[in-house]
């Protein structure tokens, strides 16, 4: 089923499926919700709500967003990860569910610990995929200034064309070249929400002390050809005391849970499993 609700004066998108136990699967940017379709369709016996973040596929970006959150470019809008995270918790009053499971890559996972630090009590397990708690590296925040300014320049596109080809691990590139134009045709931000999801993306806090307060069970999945988010940077989950199972995928990149869905869906209803026994 495919939904809309409101948030924080925008219209969301959002879909529904299954029956069981509730899971909420967060997407990374520039894709949408699509990008966890493949690996859904390899579980069964839960409930599987996938939310468009604001701004990224049958979502608004909505008209109010912060200005000056992000230093080097003060004139940028800011899709803060506290937005987003208070966006999700509003799908789940929309839904009226009190807790879940909690799935997220890339700003996905940044979300993830943003609705710990926000409402922990409805969280009963976080799976981390290509995330981490660090914040930008001064080599990152450089490469999110040339990013909005080339948005702002008209490149957006051309942006995104790059992301397919480099996320994507050289594995996939090689087994099913199609991967890339599948992946392509869902990263369809506005040049503003491209500026403003990279402003929050650079003004998001350290969430390494967050991290040593999470007794929920943790997943953590890197992958090993994933050129944004390194083995070792996730890592640091290990340091939350609910525990957590650490999975390394050799051969996957930065959108790991599409490129190699069967397996990783193999690794989450296991944990899953785990988890509710």
């Amino acid at each position: 089923m495919k939904g809309w609700y409101e948030s924080a004066g925008a219209r969301l998108a959002y879909r529904d499926t299954g029956a069981g136990q509730p899971v909420v699967f967060l997407h990374p940017t520039p894709l949408d919700g699509e990008y966890w379709r493949p690996l859904i369709e390899d579980l069964a016996g839960l409930r599987a709500i996938v939310p468009d973040f604001r701004g990224h596929g049958g979502s608004e970006l909505g008209r109010k967003l912060p200005v000056g959150g992000f230093a080097r470019v003060p004139n940028a809008p800011v899709l803060t990860m506290s937005q987003l995270a208070a966006d999700v918790l509003s799908l789940l009053d929309h839904l009226q569910i009190p807790e879940a499971v909690f799935a997220g890559c890339s700003i996905g996972g940044y979300v993830l610990l943003e609705l710990w630090r926000q409402a922990p009590h409805r969280v009963s397990g976080l799976a981390f995929v290509c995330s981490k708690p660090q914040p930008d590296a001064e080599v990152n925040l450089d490469k999110r200034v040339a990013m909005i300014a080339a948005a702002r320049a008209g490149g957006g596109e051309a942006i995104f064309d790059g992301m397919a080809q480099t996320l994507i691990g050289a594995t996939a590139h090689a087994r099913r070249p199609e991967i890339v134009a599948e992946l392509r045709a869902h990263m369809t931000l506005t040049p503003e929400a491209l500026v403003a999801v990279q402003a929050g993306l650079a003004a998001r806090p350290d969430s390494v002390q967050t991290v040593v307060t999470i007794n929920a069970p943790i997943l953590a999945i890197a992958g090993g050809e994933d050129p944004g988010v390194t083995q070792a940077e996730m890592e640091a989950f290990h340091a939350a005391p609910g525990g957590c199972e650490f999975h390394l995928m050799p051969d996957a990149g930065h959108f790991a849970a599409y490129e190699q869905s069967h397996k990783m869906a193999a690794l989450l209803a296991e944990w899953l499993r785990q988890s509710e026994g």
